[in-house]
């Protein structure tokens, strides 16, 4: 027993090494893409060529003790090792401030929301579409199947819109309560001072649900497709021919196979949503990655934009590679490929 779960765990090692392998020279030519795009998108120094009283020599000594005349390979490799070492660069449009502690303080924001989106998003997920595939036909199965193509169809702008009138003027207006129960806006009461787990779990409730909505309709379809799938496959009919309970038939034989395309989602998702969140943050006008990439890119942040775009790049690849061994773990049979 102990040997066969040794040579388990040298397998799952073998399988993450070859996997964190593979993903360095794709991380390096998602780099150089993104790099260039930046290069594309905002052009550095471009406002000072519009200032007529900027001489072009002055231009051109301001974009050299910024190193931006050189080369563009020479460049992003100067950029490539600043940013391996942790060093982003400095904002070209807010005094010279550090580009990090903006970038951090953004991408936290934004991943507190997605978690706690993703995660209420799955649980809910998981139990509706396992419920609508072990009654499938029945009533309750058509009522979720409704409602997830109901909830896949509403835009999130137009869901955020409806909530924040919801929350923020009818239901205050009959409950007759000042400020709204749920804010609609920002991540603070206006003169909080501290941190407040209350105040910011109140704030984080609406993009919440809006971000959610479409979430759990989505993770259901995968995951009652899935199970239904899974439940008319070989092995459960061995385990009901030999006479296993039917709720340890659908847990331990089902549920288990079938999470994994929901989790290919979840991890799509996920990265996705780093920096995908542009319409809900700006809905709810919350300080997260989406509002500060839209704020660079109108502004001509070269630098920031750059921090952004590649910290998003990378998430999206580092949550597909997450879920490919994620993918290892739930089914033993796709590690043992690769040997």
């Amino acid at each position: 027993m102990t040997r066969g779960a040794g040579s388990g765990a040298r397998q799952l090692l073998r399988y993450v090494l070859r996997r964190l392998a593979a993903a360095v020279p794709i991380l390096l030519a998602i780099s150089f893409g993104v790099f260039w795009a930046a290069n594309q998108i905002a052009k550095p120094g471009i406002d000072l060529a519009l200032n007529p009283r900027i001489t072009p020599a002055a231009r051109t000594a301001y974009l050299d003790s910024l190193g931006l005349n050189d080369p563009l390979v020479v460049r992003y490799l100067r950029w490539l090792a600043d940013f391996v070492s942790g060093d982003l660069g400095v904002s070209l449009v807010r005094n010279g401030a550090e580009v990090w502690p903006i970038v951090r303080t953004a991408l936290a924001n934004t991943l507190l929301l997605v978690v706690i989106a993703i995660a209420a998003s799955l649980a809910l997920g998981i139990t509706v579409g396992t419920l609508s595939a072990v009654r499938s036909g029945s009533l309750i199965d058509d009522t979720v199947t409704t409602l997830s193509f109901v909830g896949i169809s509403i835009p999130v702008f137009w869901l955020g819109l409806m909530l924040q009138l919801f929350f923020g003027l009818w239901l205050a207006n009959w409950l007759g309560v000042t400020p709204p129960l749920l804010p609609t806006a920002g991540l603070y009461s206006p003169g909080q001072q501290g941190f407040d787990l209350v105040d910011r779990l109140r704030h984080l409730a609406l993009p919440a649900m809006a971000l959610s909505l479409q979430l759990v309709a989505v993770y259901s379809r995968y995951m009652r497709a899935s199970l239904l799938d899974v439940l008319s496959s070989d092995h459960v009919r061995v385990a009901r021919g030999k006479g296993m309970r039917e709720r340890t038939v659908i847990i331990r034989h089902g549920v288990r196979n079938a999470l994994i395309p929901v989790t290919t989602q979840a991890a799509i998702d996920m990265g996705q949503l780093v920096g995908g969140l542009i319409v809900t943050e700006q809905v709810f006008e919350y300080p997260g990655m989406g509002r500060l990439f839209l704020k660079s890119l109108f502004d001509g942040d070269y630098t920031m934009l750059l921090a952004t775009t590649m910290l998003v790049a990378a998430a999206v690849f580092l949550m597909n590679l997450a879920a490919d061994l994620f993918y290892g773990v739930l089914d033993p049979r796709i590690r043992r490929g690769t040997r």
